[in-house]
C-alpha cells in the first residue's frame, strides 16, 4: 500500500469480533474458517481499525461484549448465522450497538430474523478484505440513523405523555378551584417556578396527591 493508497484516519472505534474457534470441524472447515478470518483481520487493519477482542460466540458473550463495551461488533458465521446471533442479541439486549453479520447463510428466515434483531448489515459471500471497511461505514452510518430516529421518536412520545399529565392536572385545578383555562395554567406554571421544576414534574405531583387523597 502506497502513501497515497492509505485510508483517511478513522475515528477511534472499538471493535470486537465474533467467530467460532477455527480449529472446529474438519480439514477443510477448518481451511476456509481460517481464510475468512484471514480476510476480516487483513480488511479491518487495512482500513485503520482495531479489533478490541475476538470472541467466541457462547454462553459468556453478554458478559465479554459489557465488560468490553464495542462501538461495533462485528459476526462471522459461515452457517447458522441464527445461532450466532442469538447470542449477540442477548448481549445487546440492554445496550443496542451496531452489529456487521458475514456469513454463507442466504435463507430469506436468517436475514429476516437478522433484520428483525437490529443487524445493521447483513452481507452473504461477500467476506472479501477489501469490501471491509466500505460494508462498516455504511453499517455505522445506518445505525447512527436509526438511533437517532428512536431518539426523535422517544422524545416525541415523552413529549405527548408530558401534555397528557398537564392536561389532567390542568383540569383538576379548573374543576376544584372553578378556574378557567389560563388561569389554571397561570397556577400550574406558578408552582412549577416556585418550586424550580418542570411543568410536567409538578403536574404529577398534583395528580399524585389527588390519588392519595382519593
Amino acid at each position: 500500500m502506497t502513501s497515497t493508497d492509505k485510508p483517511a484516519k478513522l475515528p477511534k472505534l472499538r471493535l470486537v469480533v465474533v467467530t467460532a474457534d477455527p480449529g472446529q470441524g474438519d480439514d477443510q472447515a477448518c481451511a476456509a474458517r481460517a481464510q475468512r478470518n484471514t480476510a476480516l483481520r487483513i480488511g479491518l487493519l487495512e482500513s485503520g481499525y482495531d479489533i478490541v477482542a475476538s470472541l467466541p460466540p457462547d454462553i459468556f458473550l453478554p458478559e465479554r461484549i459489557a465488560q468490553l463495551q464495542p462501538d461495533l461488533i462485528i459476526a462471522d458465521s459461515e452457517s447458522d448465522a441464527r445461532d450466532v446471533l442469538e447470542h449477540i442479541v442477548i448481549a445487546t439486549r440492554d445496550a443496542r450497538r451496531a452489529i456487521v453479520l458475514f456469513t454463507e447463510d442466504d435463507s430469506a428466515q436468517a436475514m429476516e430474523a437478522a433484520v428483525e434483531a437490529g443487524v445493521s448489515a447483513y452481507i452473504v459471500s461477500g467476506l472479501q478484505a477489501e469490501r471491509v471497511r466500505p460494508v462498516l461505514d455504511v453499517a455505522l452510518a445506518r445505525f447512527r440513523r436509526e438511533q437517532k430516529l428512536l431518539g426523535e421518536l422517544a422524545d416525541t412520545r415523552q413529549k405527548l405523555a408530558e401534555r397528557k399529565v398537564v392536561e389532567r392536572a390542568k383540569g383538576l385545578l379548573m374543576a376544584r378551584h372553578r378556574l378557567g383555562e389560563e388561569e389554571a395554567y397561570g397556577r400550574l406554571r406558578s408552582m412549577a417556578m416556585n418550586k424550580n421544576m418542570r411543568l410536567a414534574e409538578i403536574a404529577q405531583r398534583i395528580l399524585d396527591v389527588e390519588d392519595l387523597l382519593g
